[in-house]
């Protein structure tokens, strides 16, 4: 399952040629172009799922498995004092290329110019009761 158009199918099938941190069969992990960080990788798939919402669930297990992978290894080579793993679905949510991956994000001390967050809400008991039991049925 491949998209002709799509860049990240390129890259992960050796049509656009780059330099792995990590290959295997089902996927490819390599260095973003627009970093948000020193390190900041991408973690692809080969095969093309738009979102997480395509995603087959054995996929998106081995997913999590070699983010976490990665992760560690990032934190110990580059000695990064933390790390966001960020996934976006739907360009509302900020994705841009609609080929499932995760962002790998190297955080350093002082590294104030890459905010992930959020202004927290409120949110009452009724709404709260009402969203659980709108998404446990």
């Amino acid at each position: 399952m491949k998209d002709c158009n799509c860049i990240f199918c390129k890259i992960a099938n050796g049509e656009i040629p780059t330099k792995a941190l990590y290959e295997d069969e089902k996927f490819i992990v390599i260095l973003d172009r627009g970093p948000a960080s020193r390190g900041h990788a991408l973690l692809l798939p080969k095969n093309h799922y738009t979102s997480l919402y395509e995603l087959p669930d054995d996929i998106a297990s081995q997913a999590l498995v070699l983010a976490k992978k990665m992760a560690i290894k990032m934190t110990r080579v580059l000695k990064c004092d933390g790390f966001n793993i960020l996934q976006n679905n739907g360009a509302v949510a900020g994705q841009s290329v609609f080929h499932f991956h995760m962002h790998l994000i190297p955080r350093y001390l002082g590294d104030e110019h890459l905010k992930i967050g959020w202004n927290p809400g409120e949110i009452s008991e009724e709404e709260i009761d009402d969203l659980v039991r709108l998404i446990k049925e």
